[in-house]
């Protein structure tokens, strides 16, 4: 069992009739019902690839059958497989528990998994504020970061550049938050990060970013950051795991694979009969709100 890395282009995926209809029928119901509910069609397409990543890895990497897959969340949100005991082996020594996490925003959704390792994956694109200036888009969110921080982000160079900056740690905040199942009420001043002296670029998995908690540097934790374009960042957190005392260090960094649509649905197979008003209610669908359509067209 090694690292899973997959991410999936929602911006360019323009689903056919019989695509959009046949991922529909792939997914629980209840996914299927709130993918729907969603005015644009960016977010509807950004959830769908997200249900049929987890359920790609379950079915092919933890070797559970796509019609006995069942996952639920948890209170805090994370997504996790609720399966009968005989379908899903306990642990052990030779077969460590996986976890995994989602996470979509930009162009991109992503899954990371890890055998035997608690892991946390958020990806961040780089955009200018939607409203107001860099600086005061940063004053109003100062409570997030940490003074340290805050001189990094600030002394980054022009504003598009402390724009990545701000959202490189932003991710780094978001993947450990994601790893350890912890919802609003941790305070993100309590980690700050010091970024690898390396810059991070595209087909590089960087490991030398380091964490402190509560101003103690966290040995047992690694993180791994990538670009998947020049505007997404990408981080996965790595820590101990519930069952295991000490952290060994993982498996060397994979890359993040990118899936057609095809591959992400290699392996799937129909749980519900086909409805054809799903699609109507998506064509109908805006792709993005007015303010995003225009700023991406403004690029």
């Amino acid at each position: 069992m090694g690292s899973v890395r997959w991410a999936f282009r929602c911006s360019s995926w323009t689903p056919s009739r019989s695509d959009w209809l046949f991922a529909a029928r792939c997914i629980q119901r209840e996914e299927k019902d709130r993918i729907g509910r969603f005015a644009f069609a960016k977010d509807a397409k950004a959830a769908m690839a997200g249900r049929l990543l987890l359920r790609r890895f379950v079915s092919e990497r933890m070797g559970v059958p796509w019609s006995e897959i069942r996952l639920e969340r948890s209170p805090r949100g994370k997504p996790y497989l609720a399966a009968p005991p005989e379908v899903i082996p306990g642990p052990s020594p030779e077969s460590p528990s996986w976890s995994f996490n989602l996470s979509h925003q930009g162009d991109f959704a992503v899954l990371a998994a890890e055998p035997g390792l608690q892991v946390g994956v958020d990806i961040m694109k780089t955009v200018m504020p939607g409203t107001g200036s860099v600086p005061e888009f940063f004053s109003i969110m100062t409570r997030q970061f940490t003074a340290y921080e805050w001189s990094v982000i600030q002394s980054a160079g022009s504003e598009h550049q402390q724009l990545a900056a701000f959202y490189r740690h932003w991710a780094l905040k978001e993947s450990f938050i994601k790893a350890i199942g912890t919802g609003l009420g941790f305070s993100l001043q309590r980690v700050e990060f010091h970024l690898s002296p390396e810059p991070v670029t595209r087909g590089r998995v960087l490991r030398q970013t380091k964490m402190h908690l509560d101003e103690e540097e966290e040995e047992d934790w690694i993180f791994e950051e990538s670009l998947l374009d020049a505007d997404h960042h990408v981080a996965v957190a790595l820590g101990p795991s519930d069952e295991s005392a000490s952290t060994s260090p993982p498996l060397p960094p994979t890359a993040f694979e990118l899936l057609s649509f095809s591959e992400l649905v290699a392996s799937a197979s129909p749980l519900t009969e086909e409805d054809s008003s799903y699609w109507d209610g998506f064509e109908t669908k805006a792709e993005a709100p007015r303010r995003q359509r225009d700023a991406h067209t403004s690029r």
